[in-house]
């Protein structure tokens, strides 16, 4: 696996899911990691038990994202004080909501926001900042969503804050380039973790998934990992602004065979 030996890697919402791939493959490769959760759970310290296995500095930190005037203020200061060496960012950590458009009311939408957009934007900034002032060569990686680009019409809060996401690494990537800080996104395809299960546990819908798939696979999260793991490495050092999809191919195919 690509090396990461030498980085301090924070990662949100990494107590499960993609996340979790990600922090543990990180640890894997050889990083110091922080762990970001809502608390501290069984499934939290699993994460972590499972990162300092691979021999390497692990912390462990909670918060909610969406609560109070700055919360991403607090994760960052937390996060710092777990590990002040910190030169690497994932903002992972996000909510999925199954409600039509038109039954969508503001304060659904505002929370999805919130977490989303409102925490990868801030929180890169505090890290940004933090970089800048110290001149470390920072990497950030947003965790986007194959939602990004292909819509859902019960997902229309989601789907929005996926596309914000791409827009955003552009955007940052720009911005942060001329002080060595580099910006890449990961857009995850559907993958068998604890929340997909029990539909792709239904014989009907895994079937429409591979068929619609290219390459007719529907993976755990731990491809995920990998490809994490390469956009933070010095192995894609000349990739910059860069939304890799992590999808089987379902993203480029206009019109599956039926």
């Amino acid at each position: 696996m690509t090396s990461l030996a030498g980085r301090n890697v924070l990662v949100t919402g990494s107590t499960q899911g993609v996340g979790q791939a990600i922090v543990i493959a990180a640890a894997r490769a050889g990083a110091n990691v922080v762990i970001h959760g809502l608390q501290h759970d069984d499934s939290a310290q699993a994460t972590l038990a499972t990162c300092l296995e691979a021999g390497v500095d692990a912390r462990l930190i909670t918060g909610d994202l969406t609560a109070g005037d700055d919360p991403a203020q607090v994760i960052f200061q937390s996060a710092l004080e777990a590990n002040s060496a910190i030169d690497t960012l994932v903002n992972n950590a996000g909510t999925f909501i199954d409600i039509p458009f038109l039954d969508m009311d503001y304060q659904l939408f505002d929370k999805t926001m919130k977490l989303n957009v409102y925490s990868y934007y801030f929180l890169t900034q505090y890290f940004a900042k933090h970089w800048v002032a110290s001149q470390t060569a920072g990497r950030i990686l947003m965790i986007g969503s194959i939602n990004g680009r292909l819509a859902e019409d019960v997902h229309t809060a989601y789907d929005t804050s996926k596309g914000a996401i791409e827009m955003m690494v552009k955007s940052v990537a720009v911005s942060l380039a001329p002080h060595k800080i580099r910006v890449n996104g990961l857009a995850p395809g559907l993958f068998y973790t604890p929340l997909t299960a029990p539909a792709l546990d239904d014989p009907e819908f895994m079937q429409w998934m591979q068929q619609h798939t290219p390459n007719g696979q529907v993976p755990t999260a731990d491809v995920c990992g990998e490809s994490a793991v390469f956009l933070l490495s010095d192995a894609a050092k000349h990739i910059c602004g860069h939304m890799l999809m992590v999808d089987g191919g379902m993203s480029i195919w206009q019109q599956p065979d039926p």
